[in-house]
């Protein structure tokens, strides 16, 4: 015992020395996130016990300790970390994330809910994720990862509309794209192009992708009714960044890089080829009749030369010279640079979020680029504790210069990559261009026209929050505008091209577009035991006023004017005015037991300018239920973080049609003997009103082993009745069709998101996910005539019809080239059975695919190791066919191949003699008519390597030498790879909905470098 008390007087005495010896300073410092932000209120502990302090509104900290001391930083939702004061008198902490703790809150537009709260199918995507993609416009970056959600483009021009499609196609005839919300208020995204020939132009491409700190996509009528008849076809909410208080810090980023086309594409034929099969086409069609062999085709070729249209003869004297015009109209490694700098702050009673960006990019063919400047501020102010004033303003300049595009338009640079033949030369023997080529020189046109898209929008969303005195009451009340401008200058030069008949054309356009949205709403939240409630009612106004304006002339004096004031002889001008409005009254409840049974209603009421007064309002609404089982003492367990299941069920609305269509309008664009005039331009139909969805969502949410294995299963479907549908009428009315509410659609499928974290530490993380879906279209009913027969709305390639999806190809079926004589086979009925050489005599048939994909999916990849991190994403689309829409020119193998214009090398691989087996037919001199079949139909099953980026953030120790907060370089790269499961199919996979495959510009294969910083 008496040693026991030595001992301890021992090391009380030491302890005392210690403490004594021991110097007390003062230790400060600051606590922020990975991003930088100051982090207030964030708990340091020293020694474990509860001597501490808490840092202040700007994340900063004063403690007094002594060097054995260790402080322990804690705060809701971060790691916690540990430090050793040691020597320091100034320590800063950064604290990570913690994805175990944190409960993910979804933006829904109008509200925001916890994961755990939701009912319908809802996927959102933070902004770390919408920069992995090098794109112009916002929307394309959502490529391959959204189950249900396929984009599509038919240009790879910067800029250029994409097609988006959500769980497929909603609708027949009217509009089928989702409706936009940008914080909040849904705007209008149309195709801002002011040419109908030339490059598109998207709305959306105003936004600069790095002022975006989510898009959540909204896809079950649970997350959609709320938007009412618009939200039929999905709803897409993009929300910005707004102000963090504290610190303030700046985010600068720049990159650099190029882009080339993502696949090759088709090869030509080399002049020589072209001779060569013209000689043999020349063969198989006179050579028996006139008695020559094929080594004798030339001689008679120069025999008549005048017969065939053809310039061997010339070309043959001037040397047999070959021109590479896939090269010509390239313009290789495309520049791609970007600029932007961002600051974000606040104090006590107030926030800020205010940047600057710059966006340029070349086209790969020559002659377009584009380019973007935008700045955006955010602020938000507390007036008093109960008063808050809010505004998000958004402000770009956009210019395109753009191109003609399609193929159709022979000026066009991809035009003449495929149409010009190989014996023209591009330059003169001088070095000047050459003018005498059979269509126009893409390189004069492209140094010589003008195709400018510019555009000017103003974003400004305002508004006043009151915290009134009923508790728990809260009214915002708001207003916002969308203000688009939109001038378009093209000029066709007087020289060579489409202007030179004219000497010279010009058309100029001027289109202004203001959207107002006016909202008020109420939010009250009740809590008593273990029930919450959420009320949420608002009103809503939402109208836009479109000025349109156009003039066109002929006849310019000179080159180098190019304005209309500078032309001869005006040809027409124009201007038009039109508008339309929605008013709406919506309201949502929410109600939960214990965390437990959520259960939510919606209902919207909503009136639309484009329906008659008897049929303007509409009703929409939707019930939803979950339940979270991980909540429920029998599943309890750390290693299930969330376990629930989902139903909803809804009607949501369609009204995407024309102005003024339930009208009987006449136009006075004519007149007659010199006196205006009036005739009817449309047929009206005063009964017109919504298309209807009814949409059945069921799904199961997951997270498992803290979170390390999460996603999500479900199944829907939805039918679309009373469908806005185009219906042919009789000529006799002077009418070639009426909009009716008839007919009936269904889309059913399933869909799967997953994650996985294999490895999650400090050091090494690893990361795999994917999502899947598949989406089963029909259609059910379509209109009748007086018979009950079923009336046909559409005629071509693609048909409408009952038991069929919606515009499935409808031709006739090919049935191979016969090996003893070489020519075109078709079956006479169906798929099978008899065939015939004649193509008239085919019936058209089911080909057993629509353009729309049947199955999508993405597959995405992270891997981080002390820095260095890799980023990847595959996309994948399939069970869909596309159809080659300028065959007859570029492989039927005729005249129009290798005489007229310029065909691929596909044709190379013709029958020649009796017995061979191939799928290109003998080539014949004639100018075949067009003989649309299925030979020239492909499967569309397609992946790409969407985007693969490397990078490495720099290490705490570089940082405090650059005197930064963090810093990151990085190498991107997009479209890398793509793998086509039709071997046949030698052009670019990606088309528009339509699924003809156009010789548009194809998507670009980039690779960029960039660096960014925040200070």
């Amino acid at each position: 015992m008496k040693k026991k008390s030595q001992t301890f007087l021992v090391l009380f005495l030491a302890l005392l020395v210690q403490v004594s010896f021991a110097q007390v300073k003062q230790l400060t410092g600051t606590v922020v996130d990975e991003d930088g932000f100051a982090l207030p209120g964030v708990n340091i502990l020293v020694q474990g016990t509860n001597q501490g302090t808490q840092t202040d509104f700007e994340g900063q900290y004063a403690i007094d300790v002594v060097s054995a001391d260790v402080l322990t930083f804690s705060y809701i939702g971060f790691k916690t970390e540990t430090r050793t004061v040691g020597n320091a008198t100034q320590m800063n902490v950064k604290l990570s994330l913690d994805a175990s703790e944190l409960e993910e809150v979804i933006v829904m537009g109008y509200v925001s809910k916890k994961k755990e709260d939701i009912t319908g199918s809802v996927v959102q995507l933070d902004s770390e994720r919408l920069v992995a993609a090098t794109t112009v416009s916002v929307d394309q970056a959502l490529q391959g990862k959204v189950a249900g959600l396929n984009i599509s483009s038919a240009s790879g021009t910067p800029g250029a509309v994409s097609n988006i499609r959500i769980r497929g196609r909603s609708s027949i005839t009217a509009g089928n794209e989702p409706l936009y919300v940008i914080d909040g208020v849904a705007v209008v995204n149309p195709n801002v192009s002011g040419s109908s020939s030339g490059s598109s132009l998207t709305a959306l491409s105003s936004l600069n992708s790095s002022d975006i700190e989510s898009i959540t996509v909204l896809k079950d009528a649970s997350s959609t009714a709320a938007y009412g008849a618009r939200g039929a076809n999905g709803v897409i909410v993009i929300t910005t960044k707004s102000g963090r208080a504290g610190k303030t810090v700046f985010d600068v980023s720049t990159s650099y890089g190029f882009a080339n086309n993502a696949v090759d594409g088709p090869i030509v034929l080399t002049a020589a080829e072209q001779e060569m099969l013209f000689y043999e086409a020349l063969y198989n069609d006179y050579g028996e009749d006139y008695e020559f062999s094929l080594g004798e085709a030339k001689d008679f070729y120069q025999t008549y030369p005048s017969s065939f249209g053809s310039d061997y003869t010339q070309w043959n004297a001037a040397g047999r010279p070959e021109a590479d015009w896939q090269n010509v109209v390239k313009n290789k490694n495309a520049p791609i640079q970007q600029y932007n700098i961002s600051a974000n702050g606040g104090g006590v009673d107030h926030n800020f979020y205010a940047s600057l960006g710059y966006y340029k990019q070349e086209a790969t063919a020559i002659g377009s680029r584009y380019e973007r400047i935008s700045g955006s501020l955010n602020f938000s102010k507390n007036f008093s504790d109960k008063l808050t004033f809010n505004t998000i303003n958004n402000v770009s300049h956009t210019f395109q210069d753009g191109m003609l595009e399609g193929s159709a338009y022979f000026s066009a640079p991809r035009a003449a990559e495929f149409f010009m033949p190989a014996i023209y030369q591009p330059y003169n023997e001088d070095g000047t261009i050459n003018l005498g080529t059979r269509l126009p020189n893409p390189l004069w046109i492209a140094k010589e026209e003008i195709d400018d898209n510019k555009f000017n929008r103003i974003l400004s969303n305002n508004s006043l929050t009151w915290d009134t005195p009923i508790e728990n009451l809260i009214f915002t009340t708001s207003a916002s505008i969308d203000y688009q401008v939109i001038n378009y200058k093209n000029y066709r030069n007087r020289i060579s091209g489409d202007g030179a008949a004219t000497n010279g054309n010009g058309w100029q356009t001027h289109n202004s577009s203001v959207s107002y949205v006016f909202q008020n709403s109420l939010d009250y939240t009740m809590e008593f035991d273990r029930h919450k409630i959420d009320l949420k009612a608002l009103q809503e106004f939402q109208e836009n006023r479109n000025y349109f304006l156009l003039a066109e002339a002929n006849e310019f004096g000179t080159d180098g004017l190019t304005n209309l004031s500078s032309a001869g002889s005006p040809l027409s001008a124009s201007s038009s005015f039109t508008d339309w409005a929605v008013a709406s009254y919506m309201g949502t409840v929410s109600y939960s037991f214990d965390d437990k049974y959520v259960f939510n209603g919606t209902y919207r009421r909503e009136g639309n300018s484009r329906f008659s007064s008897e049929n303007r309002w509409g009703n929409f609404w939707s019930v939803g239920a979950a339940w979270n089982l991980h909540r429920e003492d029998f599943l309890s367990s750390d290693n299930i973080n969330l376990l629930k299941l989902r139903a909803s069920y809804g009607v949501t609305g369609n009204a995407n049609i024309d102005l003024n269509t339930y009208q009987v309008l006449f136009q006075y664009s004519t007149n007659y003997a010199g006196t205006a005039a009036a005739f009817p331009s449309t047929y009206g139909n005063d009964d017109l009103t919504w298309e209807t969805n009814r949409t059945l969502d069921l799904g199961l949410d997951f997270g498992l082993f803290q979170n390390r294995i999460s996603g999500s299963v479900g199944y829907y479907t939805r039918e679309s009745e009373d469908l806005l549908l185009n219906v042919p009428l009789s000529r006799t009315t002077g009418f070639s069709s009426q909009t009716k509410n008839v007919g009936r659609m269904e889309n059913k499928g399933f869909e799967v998101e997953l994650e996985f974290d294999i490895v999650r530490s400090d050091d090494f993380n690893l990361r795999i996910g994917g999502n899947f879906a598949t989406n089963d279209n029909e259609v059910l009913e379509l209109a009748k005539d007086g018979a009950g027969k079923e009336i046909n709305i559409t005629s071509g390639s693609q048909r409408v019809e009952s038991g069929h999806a919606a515009y499935e190809w409808y031709l006739p079926t090919w049935a191979g080239v016969d090996p003893d004589t070489g020519v075109n086979t078709y079956y006479i009925s169906g798929s099978e059975g008899e065939t015939t050489t004649v193509y008239n005599d085919a019936e058209k048939d089911w080909q057993g695919a629509s353009a729309l994909p049947t199955i999508s999916g993405g597959i995405n990849f992270h891997i981080d190791y002390k820095g260095f991190y890799i980023d990847a994403d595959v996309f994948y689309q399939g069970g869909h066919k596309i159809y080659e829409g300028w065959h007859l020119y570029t492989s039927q193998g005729n005249a129009y191949s290798f005489n007229a214009y310029q065909g691929i090398n596909t044709v190379l691989d013709r029958w020649q003699n009796p017995g061979d087996i191939t799928r290109e037919a003998k080539v014949t001199s004639a100018f075949e008519p067009w003989e649309l079949n299925s030979k020239y139909l492909f499967d569309g099953d397609f992946a790409r390597l969407r985007n693969v980026t490397i990078g490495y953030n720099l290490p705490e120790s570089v940082n405090k030498i650059l005197n930064i907060i963090n810093g990151r370089i990085y190498l991107k790269g997009t479209n890398l790879a793509t793998w086509v499961k039709d071997d046949n199919l030698v052009w670019d996979p990606e088309v528009d909905a339509s699924g003809f495959l156009e010789i548009f510009t194809p998507p670009t294969k980039s690779v960029v470098l960039g660096v960014n910083f925040k200070i």
